[in-house]
């Protein structure tokens, strides 16, 4: 329905707040989780079972990268949901929620950002370490044994096995950001 009435540029329309929202958001979120990785399990509580270490680096390293993916999702959300259009372009919807609404309207919607990918992550890196793991004992051999394109397979194993677990949690959580989220829209679920 988009494409035909709108055409290309219609299924297109606000792909620059998610460019960049996800790419800060996905920098973030990876780079951050091996600092709190380390900090965590080799600084602070070498003793901890790595498990614990992946849930709260994931999830510390989420909660700092959704503070530069909100401002873009909040102007994306807005420029797709709203008729018409809240804003045509990235630099357009950045200058009217700051002039109409401050700093703190690009971030109106943080808490149920926070409630849908905070657990989304958590799930992602602990699901995708222990599967690996697992996949490298059930092996017989330590990683370093295989070549790149045989541990480029784990990987994408544990990537793909995490990803269904990522589903299942993400999924009531991303209802219920639609739902409830304070992006300003006066969303009515």
């Amino acid at each position: 329905m988009i494409y035909s009435k709108e055409g290309l540029r219609g299924v297109f329309f606000g792909w620059s707040p998610t460019f960049i929202g996800y790419s800060f958001q996905g920098a973030g979120k990876y780079g951050f989780y091996e600092v709190f990785k380390y900090l965590y399990g080799e600084k602070l509580a070498p003793n901890v079972p790595k498990q614990v270490v992946f849930l709260a680096a994931s999830a510390s390293a989420e909660f700092l990268a959704d503070l530069a993916l909100c401002p873009m999702e909040a102007i994306k959300v807005r420029m797709q949901t709203t008729l018409p259009p809240f804003a045509n372009n990235l630099r357009e919807g950045w200058s009217k929620v700051i002039r109409e609404e401050g700093v703190g309207g690009l971030y109106k919607g943080l808490y149920p950002l926070w409630a849908r990918q905070i657990p989304y992550t958590m799930v992602k890196f602990a699901t995708f370490e222990e599967t690996v793991s697992r996949i490298y004992g059930f092996l017989g051999k330590p990683k370093e044994s295989y070549n790149s394109l045989q541990q480029t397979g784990v990987s994408f194993a544990g990537g793909y096995i995490a990803g269904i677990f990522c589903a299942v949690v993400s999924h009531p959580a991303g209802t219920f950001t639609r739902c409830y989220s304070s992006w300003g829209l006066g969303d009515s679920c």
